[in-house]
C-alpha cells in the first residue's frame, strides 16, 4: 500500500508568520499520513500544532463527508496542540476524530485537552465540540490505528514524549516521526543506558524519517538539556540507521529562510560525507512525499 505524507506545519516552539519566514512556512507541528489507495481511506494526523487549521480548511474544502480520522500526539508541549481548538471537522457532528497520546505523569490526555480549551483561556471548552472524540493513552509498545501498525518509543525531551513509526498493516515503507529530540548528552531524561542504540533500531531501515533539527552544531552548547537536535546530529542517525530518506524538521523560530537554505545546504552536504544514499529534504507547509 503506499500513502502520502504532507506538512502543514513545520516550525517549532511558536508560530512565525511573517516576509522572513513565508518559504518554509511558520505554522508548528503538523503532519499528515494517508492512504493513496482508492478503496482505503485511513487518515493519520501527527500533532496538532497550529499547521491543523489549515489542513482542517483543506479537509472541508476537499469532502463534504464527515472526517475519520487518527490524531497522534507526540506530546502536549504548547506547540504541538495548539491548534486543536481551530481544527474545523472539530466543528462537525459528523467527525469522529480519535486522539492517541502519552500521560504527562500523573495527569492525562484528556484533562491536559481540556485545560488548555478551559473557558479561562478559549471560548469553546472541549466537552462542547461537536465532533465524535475518543482519547486514548499510549505507552511505549505496539497498536495499530486504522490502516497503519504503530510503534512508539520514549524519546530525550522533557515531559513524557514519543516516537512514533508507522507502516501499512498491509505492508508498504515505514515512517518514522521524532520532531522533538535530543541526540546529544545534554540534560537528565528518562531513558535507560544504551538508548540511541535502541533508537537506531527503532529507526532502521524506514524509508522516511522526519527529525528534529532546531539547532546548528555552534549553537548546541548553549542550548543543552532543551530537548533538541542539530541538523548534523539528525544527519547522523539517519546514516546510521539506513534510512532512505531525511526530513529536517521543528525550525528554530528565529531562522530566517535564508538562514534555513544554509542550513540544509550543509545538511546535505554531511549525508554526502557520511552516508551517499541518504536523500535529505527541508521539511516546509505544502511538501508532500509519496512512498
Amino acid at each position: 500500500m503506499t500513502c502520502r505524507v504532507t506538512i502543514w506545519g513545520a516550525r517549532g516552539s511558536i508560530p512565525t508568520p511573517g516576509p522572513l519566514t513565508a518559504r518554509y512556512g511558520g505554522n508548528t507541528s503538523c503532519v499528515t499520513l494517508q492512504s493513496t489507495a482508492a478503496d482505503v481511506r485511513s487518515l493519520v494526523i501527527l500533532d496538532a500544532g497550529t499547521g491543523i487549521r489549515p489542513l482542517g480548511r483543506a479537509l472541508v474544502e476537499a469532502s463534504a463527508d464527515p472526517l475519520v480520522a487518527d490524531l497522534l500526539l507526540s506530546h502536549t508541549h504548547w506547540d504541538h496542540i495548539q491548534g486543536l481548538p481551530f481544527f474545523a471537522p472539530f466543528y462537525d457532528e459528523r467527525s469522529h476524530i480519535r486522539i492517541w497520546g502519552a500521560r504527562q505523569g500523573k495527569v492525562g490526555l484528556e484533562q491536559i485537552l481540556r485545560d488548555q480549551m478551559d473557558p479561562v483561556v478559549f471560548p469553546v471548552p472541549l466537552h462542547q465540540l461537536d465532533a465524535n472524540l475518543t482519547v486514548t493513552h499510549v505507552e511505549p509498545g505496539a497498536f495499530e490505528v486504522g490502516q497503519f501498525a504503530v510503534r512508539a518509543m520514549r524519546l530525550r525531551h522533557p515531559g513524557t514524549t514519543l516516537a512514533f513509526r508507522l507502516a501499512p498493516r498491509a505492508g508498504g515503507p515505514s515512517v518514522v516521526f521524532i520532531p522533538d529530540n535530543e541526540l546529544g548528552p545534554g540534560g537528565n531524561y528518562e531513558v535507560p543506558p544504551g538508548w540511541r542504540d535502541e533508537l537506531v533500531r527503532f529507526t532502521a531501515g524506514a524509508e522516511l524519517l522526519i527529525h528534529d533539527a532546531m539547532f546548528t552544531a555552534q549553537e548546541m552548547p548553549s542550548y543543552l538539556g532543551w530537548g533538541h537536535s542539530s541538523h548534523a546530529e539528525a544527519v547522523a542517525l539517519a546514516a546510521d540507521a539506513g534510512v532512505g530518506r531525511l526530513v529536517l524538521f521543528h525550525h528554530r523560530p528565529e531562522r530566517t529562510d535564508d538562514a534555513l537554505d544554509d542550513l540544509f545546504t550543509d545538511a546535505r552536504r554531511l549525508a554526502a560525507g557520511r552516508a551517499g544514499h541518504l536523500e535529505v529534504v527541508a521539511a516546509f507547509e505544502g511538501l508532500e512525499i509519496t512512498l
